[in-house]
């Protein structure tokens, strides 16, 4: 649609000028547009569609930047961007060198917290609340959460400490009913609380008896008492549950209808106490798809929380695809959720546990061949394995399905409740390594670095998708302490489904092409990398020894040993960062144990990798096979031209 009113939109104050009308349009033109560049380009497309209404209603009554708007997660931010003076940049999100698929400080002073995982929302705001007592500012504060990021427990944590406040200070409660994965867990079903009353019940069964004996409006008047009671539930308990936590709680109301919206914060804007806004939407509204015309395409939340680009525009990226030399073979995430299955039909002893991620671990045939040996605990990491470790007390195998980025945040339910207790909680930590364009928030790339320094952890990374089954098979042959595979959002590079698991003997490598001047110490998928740059590098007669490092700890000592004795040139090249990482605990060892060779660790840098593809991510950080033969030939010092 033609755009009147948003390619003019430079500040937030340029929408404090325009009528209700006109705010109107400018909601439809900011959907429109969204909907045109998100498809074409990729993006968090439903999101930010749930909320255009509101994020429009809160730069209109809120005087940002110096009142204070914090979003959950950052999917919901892109009306943000583009009413924060973004419009000519927008269709470089996402995109390397563009903007971020999320809030972020350093782009603008209106994100004025970035984020990336959920439920931070509450607890950042109170903190910047808290500052401006502190300072003795003057300045409003809002948080904006969704159901979904709701159900985590550093939201509530975050209500209950910011209760006590007694001072300004705003939540928003986005009610899409639309998560990822279902919501799930007693937090998200609260509305029963009031209906679960004794005396509620009592009168309430006691009437439902009573209407069963009437012969004629029998069906009438029940259907009416279950009418009123879900009234109940949506009206009265809400306000029941934050009213007890010290918010002042108003709602819910229709989060796309602008003009209730505006006056709803411009009546509560300036109460002195804590509030709760519960305000409903649909995620995704606008958004219409080919075969379900005349419809707004919201009731597939997995579908277009992020769509693909369209193929129209497509961003540069490497064409060296030496190292995967392979096609049609599935993602590591397929390969996982095959091989879960493969498992639970051997083994009845084995779970599924993830993190409201079923879809993106690769979990949804499982869940629906084994619903009773499958848990979604929400977003709650956390207590997801902290629940795994209780499965595993009593004789249970826990396989917890988790990103790695998002593993982070149970480190020390890891420590204090896997390892110290010598449990068998399997970790199968999905994109580790480069995560593409959602960019640093996302990438797993301290995975290594933050388990290695555990006691009594296993810690693997297979080559491609046949090792993962033997990995997997090996972690359940192990009953005294936490087993971790990670891998990345890539190829499997090769996977055989009717292929056999094989028990690898723990902390084994495999030398995979033997060499004589260098030994390259690979992990996960970058074996492939160092195999191409081997065979590149053959034509000068350098001949290179690739050793697949598949467990990262413990190490192989007896290999260790002799490559030490071997080789004068060692390079170690993982998917992770170099400090802490595979490459030091080599460097480590070879340091003690008088290696007088030289050696070069490749890997993530000591810094945060921005977003864009995982290929042209690789590639500038000279992690494909270009990079690795231009390491090699320094190493050398071959001539590089």
């Amino acid at each position: 649609m033609p755009l009147k009113y948003l390619p003019h939109i430079n500040d937030p104050k340029d929408i404090r000028d325009l009528s209700k009308e006109e705010l109107n349009e400018l909601c439809s033109e900011l959907r429109s547009h969204i909907i045109d560049t998100i498809t074409e380009v990729g993006g968090h497309l439903a999101p930010t569609l749930g909320v255009i209404e509101l994020t429009v209603a809160l730069h209109y009554v809120y005087n940002t930047p110096d009142d204070k708007l914090v979003w959950d997660v950052g999917h919901q931010g892109y009306a943000h961007k583009l009413l924060t003076g973004r419009f000519e940049e927008f269709p470089t999100i996402r995109q390397a060198k563009g903007l971020s698929g999320f809030l972020k400080r350093s782009e603008s002073k209106y994100d004025v917290i970035g984020a990336g995982h959920a439920s931070t929302s509450i607890s950042s705001a109170f903190g910047l609340a808290e500052a401006r007592r502190q300072l003795d500012e003057r300045y409003r504060v809002a948080a904006i959460i969704g159901d979904g990021s709701m159900t985590g427990g550093l939201a509530f944590e975050g209500i209950n400490n910011a209760g006590n406040l007694g001072k300004q200070f705003l939540v928003i409660l986005n009610d899409n009913e639309m998560s990822i994965s279902p919501n799930v867990g007693a937090i998200s079903s609260y509305f029963t609380r009031l209906i679960s009353n004794p005396l509620y019940n009592r009168v309430r069964n006691e009437f439902w008896d009573l209407t069963g004996r009437l012969p004629i409006a029998k069906g009438t008047t029940r259907s009416f008492i279950r009418k009123v009671e879900e009234s109940l539930k949506s009206l009265i308990v809400p306000g029941i549950l934050f009213d007890e936590l010290g918010f002042r709680y108003f709602g819910p109301i229709d989060g796309h209808d602008l003009n209730m919206v505006i006056n709803t914060l411009e009546n509560i804007k300036d109460i002195q106490n804590p509030v709760l806004l519960h305000i409903l939407t649909k995620k995704g509204k606008g958004m219409v798809s080919l075969d379900m015309k005349n419809r707004e395409y919201h009731d597939d939340a997995v579908k277009f929380h992020a769509v693909k680009p369209n193929g129209k525009s497509k961003p540069k990226i490497s064409n060296d695809k030496e190292e995967l030399k392979v096609i049609n073979t599935p993602s590591f995430q397929d390969v996982f959720g095959k091989l879960a299955i493969e498992v639970a039909k051997n083994r009845k002893d084995t779970v599924c546990i993830t993190a409201a991620m079923r879809e993106g671990t690769g979990l949804v045939p499982y869940s629906k061949e084994f619903p009773d040996r499958y848990y979604d605990v929400g977003i709650a990491e956390g207590h997801g394995i902290t629940f795994a470790s209780g499965l595993a007390a009593q004789g249970i195998r826990p396989i917890a399905a988790i990103y790695s980025t998002f593993l982070q945040r149970a480190y020390d339910h890891i420590i204090h409740d896997c390892a110290i207790q010598h449990l068998p909680v399997i970790f199968c930590m999905d994109r580790s390594g480069i995560a593409g364009e959602d960019g640093p928030t996302h990438h797993g790339a301290l995975d290594i670095a933050y388990l290695r320094c555990i006691q009594d952890i296993i810690v693997t990374a297979p080559k491609n998708g046949n090792e993962f089954r033997h990995l997997l098979y090996t972690a359940l042959s192990i009953n005294d302490k936490p087993f971790s595979i990670r891998y990345p959002k890539a190829n499997s590079v090769e996977f055989d489904e009717q292929g056999q698991m094989e028990l690898l003997p723990v902390g084994s490598w495999e030398i995979c092409k033997q060499g004589q001047d260098i030994a390259i110490l690979a992990v996960g998928p970058m074996v492939y990398t160092a195999l191409a740059a081997a065979e590149r590098l053959s034509d000068h007669n350098i001949k290179i020894e690739v050793i697949n490092c598949r467990f990262i700890k413990p190490m192989d000592i007896a290999c260790l040993e002799n490559i030490k004795n071997k080789f004068k040139n060692i390079i170690t090249i993982e998917e992770g960062t170099i400090t802490g990482g595979f490459g030091d605990g080599v460097a480590s060892w070879l340091l003690e144990n008088g290696y007088l060779g030289k050696l070069k660790r490749l890997g993530l840098p000591d810094s945060f990798v921005e977003h864009g593809t995982r290929d042209q991510i690789l590639d500038d950080l000279g992690l494909n096979t270009e990079g690795l033969v231009l390491s090699i030939k320094k190493m050398i010092e071959l001539k590089t031209n």
